[in-house]
């Protein structure tokens, strides 16, 4: 299994490309892997035959491990080296986090009744990892790691959690009578019934799950809402559509959102930011790199568009319809799907007035936009408050509480609603 990206520890087969015995070529895409981060092809380092595969479907196999065997014909298939991998293990329904999975070998469990690191020594884990031994009370100082440069997976977690090993040196007299790991949650089983279907939990779907299960399980989200009347954006976007249109540009509301959301960033930093919780450091990012949340058949996916603050609104309007286009059709790079800082999520234009959006972890907002409809509305004139049609939208923001107050979330978004409620400001 390759690295593929920054922070991926490991990824899930989606389907294999060929079978046992089949004749590839050099750069041949043998297996389709899922990642967090998107879908990608593994090619074939070298022309020859696939003589086995180690992995099944919907297997999740760290990165580092050997997922097939090639020989290239120079000579008969190597042997199998004396300590071969052991086959992955079964992967975990997101679910049900804390869920015990059986250890790949004896050693990654361990029970040893001290710490496997120095003290102060930096702890390499993945996210999963870090949550569930926050879920379980389980200092991560105790657990060995069986990823690559002894990097904590989910499992060994949750290994040293099944044998009932306890962290010693806890102050106060219930400490010893306490152990570190709590009774496992049982996974949820659906007696089979013969008017229904089924259907492998994995892929994408399952990616979506585990990351808004993590998201929900870490960040401390509240949601802040504001109405805004967008009678005047509704006829800026009308203008904007129309002198766009001859060169083959289709201008959205999202690049006046955009510009809006890429100022109200600027003003108030501390929503363009995240938790690095290996550090304990608030890392802030001086530019706006926005994703997308984009319904795609496949499911919900977030291509990004970066450094939105340096761009104009016909670039954006381009670059979104290019990237949105490219997501829904599979076509991609994994590359156009990290980096993001904050997050946009728009529904309106399939239906819904409000939702409580939630957060595209490790951010720390992300913006709900939903449908314009038109109702009646005070307006204030020379002759008095008069009552006429106007278009009124719903903007809400979630956002991760332990980095953001409350009150700086309602000042991003009425900030926002000045904008878009007079969008010639944008151009300031």
């Amino acid at each position: 299994m390759p690295d593929v990206g920054e922070g991926i520890a490991e990824g899930e087969i989606v389907q294999w490309l060929v079978a046992d015995g089949d004749a590839v070529e050099e750069h041949q895409p043998i297996v389709e892997v899922m990642t967090d981060k998107a879908t990608v092809e593994v090619p074939a380092p070298a022309a020859g035959t696939i003589t086995k595969l180690l992995a099944e479907a919907g297997d999740v196999v760290p990165v580092g491990d050997v997922i097939f065997h090639l020989s290239t014909g120079a000579s008969a298939p190597a042997a199998a080296p004396a300590a071969a991998p052991a086959a992955p293990a079964a992967p975990v329904a997101p679910v049900a986090p804390v869920a015990p999975v059986a250890p790949a070998a004896p050693v990654r469990t361990p029970v040893a009744a001290a710490p496997v690191r120095a003290a102060g020594e930096k702890i390499l884990a993945v996210p999963s990892a870090r949550r569930v031994a926050r879920d379980l009370g389980i200092d991560l100082a105790f657990v060995v790691g069986s990823g690559r440069n002894g990097v904590v997976r989910r499992k060994d977690v949750e290994a040293f959690a099944a044998s009932g090993a306890t962290a010693p040196g806890a102050a106060g007299p219930s400490a010893a009578a306490a152990p570190v790991a709590l009774a496992p949650i049982k996974a949820v089983a659906i007696a089979a019934t013969e008017a229904e279907t089924r259907t492998p939990f994995r892929g994408v779907r399952r990616k979506i799950a585990e990351a808004m299960t993590r998201s929900k399980f870490t960040a401390t989200h509240f949601t802040v809402v504001e109405e805004l009347d967008v009678t005047d954006l509704v006829t800026a976007r009308a203008a904007a559509k129309a002198f766009a249109a001859p060169e083959g540009v289709n201008v959205t509301y999202m690049p006046f959102i955009m510009k809006a959301v890429a100022s109200a960033l600027a003003k108030f930093p501390q929503l363009n930011s995240a938790l690095d919780e290996s550090t304990q450091e608030i890392v802030t990012y001086r530019d706006a790199n926005l994703g997308i949340a984009t319904d795609t058949p496949n499911g919900l996916i977030v291509p990004v568009i970066p450094a939105v603050n340096t761009k104009g609104m016909m670039t954006l309007a381009t670059e979104l319809a290019d990237l949105a286009g490219r997501t829904r059709e599979g076509k991609i790079k994994p590359d156009e799907l990290r980096g993001s800082t904050f997050t946009i999520t728009n529904a309106g234009n399939i239906g819904g007035i409000l939702a409580t959006p939630i957060l595209n972890f490790p951010e720390v907002g992300i913006l709900g936009v939903h449908r314009i409809q038109k109702k009646p509305g005070v307006v204030t004139t020379p002759a008095g408050d008069e009552i006429c049609v106007r278009s009124y939208m719903n903007l809400s923001i979630s956002v991760d509480h332990r980095l953001v107050d409350g009150a700086d979330a309602v000042r991003f978004l009425v900030h926002i609603k000045s904008l878009l409620e007079t969008p010639a400001l944008l151009a300031l």
